[in-house]
C-alpha cells in the first residue's frame, strides 16, 4: 500500500467499492475559533495518525475491520462565501452521508459543525456532548454560530435534549440556562472528578444515557477531556475528563441506545508529537467498534 493510501483512509484499511456500514467524513471548518487555530487541518491529522492505532479492539476480540465495510469520504469542500453559506454547504455535505445509509462519523473541525449536522438529520434527535464548554452561549462576539454556541444553536435546529458531560468552563448566562431549560441535563466535571463522590455522579451519567430513548447523536469535543491528554485542541481547559470516561462512555452508548450518527471535532494537531490527533484518532476507532459491536454485522 503507498503512503498516500494509507494517510487517505481512516486506520489505514485499503480502499473499497463496496457499500459501507460506517464512513469516516471530514469537516475541515474553521471560521469562529475564538483561541487557538488549526482546526481545520484536524481531521487529515486525525486520519494520518489512525495509521498508528492497532486494530484489535477489546469488545471486539479482534481486529478491525471484524468484518464491516469503512469507507473514507473525499471531505466537505469548504465552500461557502459566508457563515451561514458554510453552514447551508457543511449541511448539504451531511445528508449526502447519511443518504447512503452508512452510520457516519464527521471529523472537525469546530465544535460548530454541530448544528448544521443536526439540521440534516430531519428528525428530533437527541445529543450526547463530552466537552469542557458547555457551548450554550446565545452569542459570542456578535457571533450566533460561533463554536461557543453550538449546543443553543443545535437545539434551535431540532435537537429535543442534551446530555453533557465534562463541562467545567461556563458563563453565567450558561449556567441560568443549565438550571432553566429542562431539555438541558448537565455532569459537572468537578462532580465526576470529586475523590469521594465522583463514582456516584458517574454511575448515575450512565445510567441516564443507557435510558435515552429515540435517535442519538454523539458529539465529541476532545477538550473534554483533560489537557495534557489533548494540548493542542483549541481551547485546553485541566481537570478534564480521563481518556476511560470517554471509552466507557461510548460504549454504554452504543449497546444501549440508537445512535445514528457521531462527530469528534476541535482536532488541532499537536507539533511537538502527535498526542492530541492520535487521542482523537482512538476515540474514532472506538466508535467504529462500538458501532459494529452494536450491528451484530460480524
Amino acid at each position: 500500500m503507498d503512503e498516500s493510501a494509507i494517510i487517505g483512509n481512516f486506520l489505514g484499511l485499503p480502499e473499497s467499492n463496496e457499500k459501507p456500514d460506517i464512513i469516516v467524513a471530514s469537516i475541515p471548518y474553521e471560521l469562529t475559533t475564538s483561541y487557538g487555530q488549526g482546526t481545520e487541518n484536524g481531521p487529515a491529522a486525525c486520519i494520518e495518525a489512525s495509521t498508528q492505532v492497532e486494530l484489535y479492539d477489546d469488545l471486539l476480540k479482534q481486529d478491525l475491520p471484524a468484518g464491516a465495510k469503512i469507507k473514507t469520504v473525499k471531505p466537505w469542500d469548504g465552500e461557502g462565501n459566508s457563515l451561514i453559506e458554510q453552514q447551508e454547504n457543511i449541511r448539504k455535505y451531511v445528508q449526502k452521508q447519511f443518504s447512503t445509509k452508512a452510520f457516519p462519523i464527521f471529523l472537525g473541525g469546530e465544535h460548530g459543525i454541530l448544528p448544521a449536522i443536526i439540521k440534516a438529520i430531519e428528525k428530533p434527535v437527541t445529543i450526547v456532548q463530552i466537552d469542557a464548554h458547555a457551548d450554550l452561549r446565545d452569542e459570542l462576539d456578535g457571533e450566533e454560530f460561533s463554536h461557543a454556541c453550538a449546543i443553543s444553536r443545535a437545539l434551535d435546529a431540532g435537537a429535543i435534549e442534551v446530555f453533557q458531560i465534562g463541562i467545567r468552563a461556563y458563563s453565567k448566562e450558561e449556567l441560568d440556562k443549565i438550571n432553566s431549560d429542562i431539555r438541558i441535563n448537565t455532569w459537572f466535571c468537578k462532580d465526576i472528578m470529586a475523590p469521594c463522590s465522583g463514582e456516584k455522579y458517574w454511575n448515575e451519567w450512565l445510567n441516564k444515557i443507557s435510558n435515552i430513548e429515540g435517535p442519538v447523536h454523539l458529539t465529541i469535543d476532545i477538550d473534554g477531556l483533560d489537557g495534557y491528554l489533548v494540548p493542542a485542541t483549541g481551547t485546553p481547559v485541566p481537570g478534564g475528563l480521563s481518556f476511560w470516561h470517554a471509552i466507557q462512555t461510548i460504549e454504554t452508548l452504543l449497546s444501549k441506545c440508537d445512535v445514528i450518527s457521531a462527530d469528534v471535532n476541535e482536532i488541532v494537531p499537536q507539533k511537538d508529537s502527535n498526542l492530541t490527533q492520535f487521542t482523537a484518532a482512538m476515540l474514532v476507532t472506538k466508535i467504529i467498534a462500538a458501532k459494529i459491536n452494536s450491528m451484530n454485522i460480524r
